[in-house]
């Protein structure tokens, strides 16, 4: 029972934290001048709207069922560069408002579970309004939805086709170097396969386990001692 009640928080946080990501892309590509998105329904908070069967659902339970890394996508944001203000500028922009919506989601996590753990706390006040098993569940439930948001944020800095990270590697390529970089783009499911699952199962070298040692655990860390600062 623990366990399905894990995989239900983690589910619901991995869908709280996509479409939250999703939206902000699309909500970027209208203020910098392009509303094909915002014509198409993405700035939208509703998980339909962003939901892929596959990459939201059937994928990421097809991982916690293999026991491995999980990770799960949306439907891609349309946006038309040559719409944009700023094409080069702006497609960063777009880029990095989704991966920066879910650490601002993750620190909104932290600041309301610095506030629960403070009420709990309050003498005579958890045997009341608010009782101690409803307020392990939410707490539990933000401790997920910072971890996860986090872990989304920096997977999708990752300098890989076709994460949010490679449109910041872009504006550092040029001629050839781009060409080959675009090419990668067809391989980018193998390679994220590849360095999720077998080089750690073949090797035991966990790559990205070892870049969220200096990325989200560190934030997530610093996110908990500023929730216990609020009690």
């Amino acid at each position: 029972m623990d366990r399905l009640f894990s995989i239900l928080l983690s589910a619901l946080a991995v869908i709280i934290g996509i479409v939250v990501h999703e939206s902000a892309h699309a909500l970027a590509a209208y203020v910098l001048g392009d509303s094909t998105a915002r014509s198409r329904g993405r700035i939208s908070l509703n998980p339909l709207a962003h939901i892929d069967p596959f990459g939201t659902v059937l994928l990421p339970l097809l991982m916690v069922l293999a026991g491995g890394p999980v990770f799960a996508y949306a439907k891609p944001v349309p946006v038309y560069l040559g719409n944009l203000k700023n094409p080069k500028r702006d497609e960063v922009l777009v880029a990095l408002a989704g991966p920066l919506s879910n650490i601002l989601v993750a620190l909104v996590a932290a600041l309301v579970y610095g506030v629960l753990l403070g009420a709990v706390l309050v003498p005579g006040l958890s045997a009341g309004a608010l009782s101690l098993g409803f307020a392990n569940g939410i707490a539990s439930f933000l401790v997920t939805l910072m971890s996860v948001n986090l872990s989304l944020a920096f997977f999708n800095l990752i300098p890989l086709p076709p994460l949010d990270g490679s449109s910041i590697l872009v504006l550092f390529l040029k001629g050839e170097a781009l060409r080959t970089y675009y090419e990668i783009q067809r391989y980018s499911m193998p390679i994220l396969i590849i360095v999720l699952y077998l080089l750690p199962s073949i090797t035991g070298i966990d790559l990205i386990g070892w870049y969220f040692d200096f990325t989200v655990y560190p934030l997530m860390n610093a996110l908990l001692s500023l929730a216990y600062g609020l009690i």
